[in-house]
Parts: structure tokens; sequence; C-alpha cells
């Protein structure tokens, strides 16, 4: 048989639940019990990988120390990894007694959290330890205290021992009609490389750059994609509403409000050509809006109007302006 001891407190030396598992490590090995202890503050960077190690247990001891409030965040870390990463199969068929000593209020429920999220797990809950202890010398001056202790590790012999079955939680029932958590479906093998590859933090810090990488990939298509959505704006609007005035020759240039690069209009006679760019050959430079120029292509304003109601800024010759009415009927 064996047993897996995961201790969740901080190490202190005068934590009371190290006395306990201490002395119930003790007695399971008088047994002849394969006892092996897992201390989470320890390898609080490999957590994730734990949870297989409970393949090879018969069954296994929680053990927490409530300082403040809670059961403390190593053990929460390890039983959030038994619910992603664990074999629920074995899990199922695990025993686990419950250890939780106090030095402040809140022993009872920190045993009665780690009992529901066994069950919740599907494990098998046993039996286990709570109390107030404020100084761990009041084992050495107590020896029912001990006592107490030792039973509890035979009774956990004895369980696992002789599979004692227990009654169906309700939880477990609740939890299968109410629970709208979507589990990952993955086999026990790829759960636990899985596993290994959360804790290890050069892959994950190798995986987070792969995935600025493609953000900045991704962000750079959009920009290119938008650019060309944006040099073939008013383009066809312009071209398709182009009258052209024989011996007429002008250059426009729109610095569109937005746009990083002038709107360029070339009229020569029957000749017209439009792009986005830079010209030093201008005739007339336009400052506007892009919604100034939409309400102009849509007939709700023309050039003019928007040149003398300030829409519009100009810089050229004033009759070149009055001639983009002319050459383009909106």
């Amino acid at each position: 048989m064996k047993i897996n001891i995961y201790y969740g407190g901080r190490g202190m030396m005068d934590d009371p639940t190290l006395y306990v598992i201490n002395k119930m490590q003790a007695v399971l090995e008088e047994l002849h019990v394969t006892v092996e202890r897992f201390n989470l503050n320890e390898l609080k960077n490999s957590i994730t990988t734990l949870p297989q190690t409970i393949k090879t247990a018969d069954g296994i001891i929680l053990a927490s120390t409530v300082e403040w409030y809670g059961i403390g965040g190593y053990m929460y870390q390890f039983l959030d990894s038994c619910w992603l990463y664990g074999d629920k199969e074995k899990i199922a068929k695990t025993y686990m007694c419950p250890i939780v000593m106090s030095t402040t209020y809140g022993e009872r429920e920190g045993k009665q959290t780690l009992a529901v999220a066994w069950e919740i797990l599907g494990g098998l809950p046993c039996s286990g330890i709570c109390g107030y202890i404020a100084d761990i010398a009041i084992f050495d001056d107590n020896e029912a205290y001990t006592r107490i202790i030792e039973k509890k590790a035979e009774n956990l012999y004895r369980t696992v021992n002789q599979k004692i079955a227990s009654f169906p939680a309700s939880n477990q029932a609740v939890k299968q009609m109410v629970s709208n958590t979507q589990n990952i479906d993955l086999t026990p093998q790829e759960s636990e490389q899985l596993s290994q590859y959360v804790s290890d933090d050069s892959f994950v810090k190798r995986q987070k750059q792969d995935i600025q990488e493609l953000a900045s990939l991704f962000r750079g298509m959009m920009d290119e994609n938008e650019q060309e959505d944006s040099e073939e704006e008013f383009i066809r609007e312009f071209k398709g509403h182009f009258s052209p005035k024989p011996g007429f020759k002008a250059i426009y240039k729109f610095m569109v409000e937005g746009k990083r690069k002038p709107f360029i209009i070339e009229i020569d006679g029957m000749e017209n050509n439009y792009y986005y760019g830079h010209t030093e050959s201008a005739d007339i430079e336009l400052q506007v809006s892009r919604e100034t120029l939409n309400d102009i292509i849509y007939a709700r304003m023309t050039f003019q109007r928007a040149f003398m109601g300030g829409s519009m800024k100009m810089k050229g010759d004033f009759k070149v302006l009055r001639m983009l009415d002319q050459i383009f009927i909106f």
C-alpha cells in the first residue's frame, strides 16, 4: 500500500499541521505502508505536474494550515491542477484524508473545503482531523491528542486496505446538472503532457513570445489591408463622375483628414489620373475632412459651398477651384 501526503502550508517550524502529518507518517510506516510526501511550498513551480503522482497511490492525505483565512494558495493551486490535469478515473478510486490545523479561526471550514473539493473531483473522502492549535507545545502536554492522531492514521489504513464503500455525494449529482465548466477532452497521457508544459517556465515564455509575434504579424497584415482599402477610397467616385473640359489642365492635391498621403487628381483635357502620393507641381492644394468630401460626392454640398462655408481650405488659384464643380458632376 502507498499513501501520498500533500502538504500545503508554508513549512514553518511551529506549524501544527507538520506535527500531525509527521506523527501519521510514522504510524503508517509502522504498518508497512509506503509514504511519500510532497511539500507544495518547495514544489510550487511544478504543482501542475503533481496530480500525476496520484496514479501510484492507494490513498492520499491533503494537509494544510489555516493561518488567517482559508487553506492557503498552494493547496488551492494543487486542487485546480487535479481538476485540469488529473486522471479522473484514478481519482475516483482514491481515498483522501483531510488534515487542517489552524492558528486562528476556520479549521472546520478548511476541512470541509478539502472534503467537498475531493468529492467534486470524484474522489472518496475519509474522516479527517481538524483542530485549533495556538502552540504546538500543547501536543507534548496532552497524550490524548497523540492517540487521536494515531487512531486517525489507523482508520485511514483500514479504510484504504479494506476499500470501505461510501454513499454517493449529492454535490456530484448537482455538479453534473448545473456545472457549465467546459472540460478539456484529453486523454490522461495528454493531460500529463499538458501539465508538464504548463509547469515549464521556458516553454510558457516561448509560447507567449510566439503569440506576440503572431499578433504582430496579423496586425501588420490588417494594416496592409486597411492601407490598400484606404488608397482606393474616393478614386472610383471621382473617376465615375468625371466630365472632361477640352483644353483644361490642372493638378489638384487634396489633404484629406486621416489620410497619410495626399489624394492627387491630374486633369489634362480628356485624360485623368487619380492616386495617393506626393507631387510638387500641384496647381491648388485643398484641406478637407473625409466627412465633407463624402458630402460633396453624395451631392449634399458643392466644392465652392464647402470652401465658402469654411469646411474646406484652399491654397492656390480660385478659378481652378471653381472648375472642380464643372469637371466632376455629382
